[in-house]
């Protein structure tokens, strides 16, 4: 998926800053080439700028879902092999298998442990 000595290009999704902040902060602390966007319609810009190969979403934002934005990105097909990770406080079973059926990789619900997004990710972009 990625280049030797290449940074795996990570963009980061969510309108809360509480969210967005943190998690920018942590990828970059472990290596990772990050982009943010606040709402769906940053993420398609970026997605078609950038072309990430993981993106960390979030569902519920004022413009464009997570899950368009998802099936956006499972639409293009420069994005094929891409990694999409919904981090979302939606927890219920029929959120979650929305968040499958539309094509995500995984789906964290918040509150999450920032260690298990980190090895959830690597596990994801070394296979």
């Amino acid at each position: 998926m990625k280049k030797q000595n290449e940074k795996l290009k990570v963009l980061v999704v969510d309108d809360a800053p509480s969210i967005l902040l943190p998690l920018e902060f942590m990828m970059r602390k472990n290596g990772y080439d990050v982009f943010v966007a606040r709402n769906g319609t940053e993420a398609i810009e970026s997605v078609n700028k950038e072309l990430p190969q993981v993106v960390i979403l979030d569902i519920m934002m004022p413009d464009v879902d997570g899950y368009e934005v998802c099936q956006y990105i499972r639409s293009k097909k420069e994005m094929e092999g891409a990694k999409v990770i919904f981090l979302t406080a939606k927890s219920k079973d029929v959120d979650i298998q929305k968040g499958y059926e539309v094509g995500a990789d995984l789906y964290v619900t918040k509150p999450f442990s920032p260690r298990y997004l980190l090895e959830k990710i690597q596990e994801l972009t070394e296979g």
